[in-house]
């Protein structure tokens, strides 16, 4: 069979049993370990063990258990509720007050824990009811959360850019660099967002109540005193320290990303010890229990993209994809708009981590030769890739919103999040038009970029 034969097939017995309801490592895996069997001489199987587990060894992964750890730590407590509460406190007066606040608790929940999921969760179990008694639709409510839960993978420490970096070749601290200015600017547009929708659905619900004198909770206003509001400064504090001791230590130079994550981890567990409480074995077991289960879950997904990826390559399949785009002789910017398109198709059914995995032997190469700077291209493709986090089917926010709220109809969830697609499609845009939003900080801080 040719190599496009064998490509072909490859690809829909991926599709086959992704859509059998197969979790997703175990499809991989299984798809892998067939062709392998099929293809590949039985003296190279031999190799193929060794092959998964020296990049399995790589110390930058040895981060992602240390990160999740922190991010358990801090949403299984009641600080993720803190944190919400003191910044609702402080943006009440602006219209929207209370969504525009839910996207800054997302944002710097984010940035300590780094997993969308957990930034759902926490900020989502607070966050969601206190919108939804206060009058936002169910939608809306679903919607803000769900999309500030995306900011975990281009906020570091994100475990998809850990990834990227690794299947990149390039450095970890300028691409955590890189993706704070992007993830303002995807702040700046889901506030601007919560505050024209918040304005639609006031004025629809005052109309309603001087027509039928039906009274809406989302016409009440909260009002706090500047006394309270400087009360509610010293649930904020903790959480900046971390952040900043975090952020010191890894751009000061003191520590590897991965001695970053543990110092995190560490300095998470002490936090929530000394001013929640939480140190007893029956308090830390659910966190520990947690952490144990999703850097399994991701390890494990992470392990079979790289023995699927590993197949892939020895088939010649990556090789020639990458051929056959470079072949096409495509312009610089109808390439990269090719390469997206690719990027979103496989966000419906794969998860960040494989989509990195399994794309970038194919993507990398001709991006490289069209003078595509990688950097800027890594953080292009996290926003990309966050989109599959809030859209169906695999959608993993949209279900865990649905878990967080059940109330809500899991087609409210889905339509509420669409227009925060559209504004990760604007972001990705702005990006293309104006790259420094992304390169000035880590040029700023590291110096110019010089590897090729």
């Amino acid at each position: 069979m040719t190599v496009f034969g064998i490509g072909v097939s490859y690809g829909l017995a991926t599709l086959f049993a992704m859509f059998s309801g197969m979790p997703i490592a175990f499809a991989l895996g299984a798809v892998a370990v067939v062709f392998m069997g099929i293809y590949m001489p039985s003296a190279s199987l031999d190799t193929v063990t060794q092959n998964v587990y020296e990049e399995m060894a790589s110390i930058t992964l040895l981060s992602i258990p240390l990160f999740i750890l922190k991010g358990a730590a801090i949403g299984r407590s009641r600080a993720g509720q803190d944190l919400y509460s003191a910044i609702h406190a402080w943006l009440h007066r602006v219209p929207g007050g209370l969504g525009v606040a839910n996207v800054f608790a997302c944002a710097l929940f984010a940035a300590m824990a780094g997993s969308s999921p957990a930034t759902c969760s926490a900020i989502g179990s607070a966050g969601i009811p206190e919108m939804r008694k206060r009058g936002y639709s169910g939608g809306f409510a679903a919607g803000i959360i769900a999309a500030g839960g995306t900011l975990g993978r281009l906020l570091p420490p994100s475990s998809t850019m850990i990834r990227f970096a690794v299947a990149a070749e390039k450095s970890l601290g300028r691409l955590f660099l890189a993706g704070i200015g992007p993830a303002l600017l995807l702040v700046s547009l889901f506030g601007g967002y919560a505050v024209i929708r918040f304005r639609k659905e006031y004025a629809a619900a005052r109309l309603a109540y001087e027509k039928t004198g039906a009274e809406s909770a989302i016409l009440v206003h909260d009002e706090f005193t500047m006394a309270e509001r400087f009360s509610v400064l010293p649930r904020v504090l903790p959480f900046v320290l971390l952040l900043t001791g975090v952020m010191i230590a890894l751009y000061g130079g003191y520590a590897t990303p991965s001695e970053t994550a543990g110092l995190g981890g560490l300095l998470a567990l002490i936090l929530i010890a000394l001013i929640y409480s939480v140190w007893r074995p029956a308090d830390l077991a659910p966190i520990l229990r947690s952490t144990v289960r999703e850097s399994t879950m991701l390890m494990l997904i992470i392990g079979m993209s790289l023995l699927y990826s590993y197949v892939m390559s020895y088939l010649h399949i990556s090789q020639s994809a990458a051929e056959s785009v470079v072949a096409m002789h495509l312009p610089r910017w109808e390439l990269l708009a090719a390469v997206l398109v690719l990027v979103v198709m496989l966000g419906f059914f794969l998860p960040p981590v494989s989509i990195i995995l399994m794309t970038a032997p194919i993507i990398l190469p001709p991006l490289r030769a069209a003078n595509f700077d990688i950097i800027w291209f890594g953080v292009v493709m996290t926003i990309v890739m966050e989109m599959g986090l809030i859209h169906p089917p695999v959608g993993l926010n949209i279900f865990v919103i649905h878990n967080v709220a059940p109330d809500i109809p899991l087609r409210e969830v889905i339509f509420g999040t669409l227009p925060f697609v559209l504004l990760m499609m604007l972001a990705v845009l702005v990006l293309c038009f104006v790259p420094e939003i992304s390169t000035w900080l880590p040029n700023l801080i590291m110096g110019p970029d010089g590897s090729p």
